[in-house]
Order: structure tokens, then sequence, then C-alpha cells
């Protein structure tokens, strides 16, 4: 019998590794793997990767100017790094996240994309073997936006909890989604106080709305279900485009036998009665049908305040090295 993860593999579903650990991402073998800064920050905690942090530390000199300057270049510097050292493990792409103070800010977000695109250039990395990870704000829908279709830039927007968000991101031509399931599901348990079924799962039911959607309407968009709390969430799941899969779940999969039969298919999704709808032209409608959601809306905002408040720990780590 093989196992889990492997049958999880013969649905369709391409395995992504939610990590930024070298050793942890070779060990499952996925096509692609995500990073964002808590998991850089978690990683950078551990001494094997202290030589990265040095050589982005002697980058940031070299090429920042004063103190806060020399602060960003390194760790700009420092995310390519890591994603330079996962694509020789994976033969697929890495997502790379642009700051998370950007998220309402488009300019600046392409801006910080576009520097990241060419830091990995300077490694010999091509861009088609990245994508810039941006969080599904209305600003970073529109980010990702003039990346695909100007730049030839793919993107991964993140930190998606409802159909709105993926509506409009697929009309934006995103290369990729995140819809996240299990914060979906730490918002609906601590809202109603119950406990849901791996079939009752809110997370999972929304990640089963999008793809039904996406596929329904013929939406190219890739949906990677992201942030899993069990691995009932991610057999639920099983068909779905991607998902990301972090290494205490990937290690459960490896070492079960359970049946992961095939719960999501395209073609069964063409024959479902779904109303097409349409936010990318109109702001006000994305911004009132978003606020409509209030999980949504407080599981964004905490989650671009986390990965912001993560960077900035990030930052101040990278910032004593360089002053000393």
């Amino acid at each position: 019998m093989t196992s889990s993860l492997d049958q999880l593999k013969a649905t369709g579903t391409v395995v992504v590794c939610d990590s930024g650990d070298f050793a942890t991402i070779d060990k499952y073998k996925p096509q692609d793997a995500t990073t964002n800064p808590s998991l850089i920050l978690a990683a950078s905690k551990k001494p094997e990767y202290a030589k990265l942090i040095d050589a982005a530390v002697e980058y940031g000199k070299k090429h920042g100017g004063d103190l806060d300057q020399q602060v960003d270049a390194t760790l700009d510097n420092l995310l390519v790094q890591f994603g330079k050292e996962i694509l020789q493990i994976i033969p697929g792409k890495v997502s790379t996240e642009v700051d998370a103070r950007f998220s309402f800010d488009t300019e600046a977000s392409v801006k910080k994309a576009l520097r990241i695109i060419d830091l990995y250039k300077e490694q010999g990395i091509g861009k088609e073997r990245i994508l810039i990870k941006i969080a599904s704000t209305w600003e970073g829908i529109k980010a990702a936006e003039i990346l695909q279709s100007k730049h030839g830039i793919n993107t991964n927007l993140t930190l998606m909890f409802s159909l709105v968000q993926a509506i409009a991101a697929a009309e934006a031509g995103a290369f990729l989604i995140s819809p996240f399931v299990g914060r979906i599901l730490d918002w609906y348990k601590a809202a109603t106080k119950k406990e849901y079924t791996k079939e009752e799962d809110p997370g999972v039911k929304s990640v089963q709305s999008i793809y039904n959607y996406y596929k329904k309407h013929g939406h190219k968009t890739i949906v990677m279900g992201a942030s899993f709390r069990s691995i009932g969430e991610v057999t639920e799941l099983a068909g779905c485009d991607y998902l990301t899969i972090a290494p205490n779940l990937l290690e459960q999969l490896l070492n079960s036998q359970d049946e992961v039969p095939k719960k999501l298919d395209a073609s069964d999704a063409t024959n479902l009665d779904i109303e097409k709808k349409s936010y990318i032209n109109d702001e006000a409608e994305f911004r009132f049908y978003f606020n409509e959601d209030q999980m949504a809306v407080e599981k964004l905002r905490e989650g671009i305040s986390k990965f912001a408040a993560d960077a900035v720990t990030l930052k101040d780590i990278l910032r004593k090295k360089i002053s000393s």
C-alpha cells in the first residue's frame, strides 16, 4: 500500500511544502515551495542558516545607504538567498513574499516585486521559477494584475479568505491563489464555540467553492489550499490543483496508508449551477461585498499584521548584526 502522501499526489494534486527549512523540503519531494516572513524568521534562528544570514548582511552593508536602507537590502537579499537554496532542491517554483507593509500600496508592491525579481536574476534565476506573493487586498490584487500583464511576473495572492477575493484575483490574471483553510476554521470555532468535522469544516468548504467557481467559469488561476490544521482538511481537498502543506502534516501523510480518494474534480464542477460575478473593475463593489464577510475582514487584517510583525522582528535581528 502506498503512503497517503503518494495517494494525494496521484489524485492530480501538486504537493507544495510550506517551509523555509531546506532539509525538510528535500525529505518530502514537493513540486514547489512557499515561504513567508514567519517561516523565514523561524528558519533564521537555526545555526545551520548562519552563513546565509552573514552573506545577506554583507550584501546589505555594501548595497544599502543609511542603516534602514541597509536593513531593507539585507532582508530582500536574505529572502532571495533562501529562495535560491530551495530552488536547488525542488523542480518547480518558490514563492517569495512582498513586505506586508505594502499590502495597501499597489505601486510599492510592484516596485518591491521587481526588486525581488532583479535580485533573483543576479543569482542566475529566471522569473519563470518565482512566484511573487502578495496579500489579497484590493491594492494587492491590482499589483498582481500589473505584474502579470505588464511584466510577465507570476503572482501568488495569499491571505485569501473569501470568494470575492478569489474572483477578483482570477480576473486580474493571478497565476495562483492561496486560500487559507485552517485560519478560517480557527475563526469559526472561536465565533461559534463548536467543533467541526472535516466534512463540515468551513475552511474546506471555502476552498471547494472557489475551486468549483474557477472550473465552472474557465478561470486558469491555480487554486492552492493553504494553512491546514489537520490531515483531514488536506484529504478533503484531494484533487485540488495545489496544496501547500506544513512539514508536520506532510510527515503524517508520509507515515499513513489511509486511503485518499479524489474529492475535487474539474469535470464535476462544470455541471454545477454557479452564477458568474465580476469585481475587478469596480473597487467600491469589491470592498462592499468583501466587507460583508466579517470572518474574511478580520482574518485578512490579522494575517497582514502578523506577517508585518514577523518581518519587523527579522529586521531587528538583521539590524543588530549590521550594527555589530
